[in-house]
């Protein structure tokens, strides 16, 4: 099997980045996922930044005692903007979350959508996912709008829009979920290219 010269590079670079940052087997991962490296518009520093976030940021949640069964939080980085979704119970313990995720280096700015309520259910979930798999099956039908390049993600049936994107497609992104049947609201995340 042959390797392209770029993919061979992005590879070492990643591979170079997760043993610097100890998130080899990560790294790897991902890779072989298929994350579309050649439409995102953010370079590989940043994603590899974000994804370096996510997981720091998880294992903040996961390892605290106080947090680890008490909140429901999601994270997403990208390109430095961190968006915070999910439940806290108490203001108390979305702010302790707020606290430690702010001690991450490299984030760019915090966008912070915890609810103060009880814990998602597990259908709540699943409706959530199949949202977030209907808005970017949508976007794959859409012309002007390379689904690759933004991040959909859905919490209580709110779809949060994210990426490097043009003015145009955003507007076709966020009109496209807008009109998805369960969508309670979009929020646009997007940094412009143009």
């Amino acid at each position: 099997m042959r390797i392209a010269p770029v993919a061979r590079r992005i590879f070492a670079v990643a591979l170079m980045a997760g043993i610097l940052q100890g998130c080899v087997p990560v790294i790897i991962a991902g890779a072989a996922a298929g994350t579309d490296v050649a439409h995102d518009r953010r370079t590989l520093g940043s994603m590899v930044n974000d994804t370096t976030v996510e997981l720091k940021a998880t294992g903040i949640l996961d390892t605290d005692p106080q947090l680890r069964h008490a909140v429901h939080i999601g994270v997403t980085s990208v390109n430095g903007i961190v968006l915070l979704t999910g439940q806290a119970p108490t203001t108390q313990l979305r702010d302790l979350v707020l606290s430690k995720i702010r001690t991450i280096p490299s984030i760019r700015r915090i966008v912070n959508e915890i609810e103060i309520a009880p814990l998602s259910t597990l259908a709540d979930r699943a409706r959530d996912s199949w949202i977030t798999t209907e808005v970017k099956t949508r976007f794959l039908a859409t012309k002007g709008l390379d689904p690759t390049r933004v991040k959909v993600i859905t919490a209580d049936s709110s779809v949060y829009l994210m990426g490097l994107v043009t003015k145009q497609e955003a507007g076709l992104a966020a009109s496209v979920a807008a009109n998805v049947s369960g969508v309670s609201r979009v929020v646009e995340l997007f940094e412009y290219v143009d």
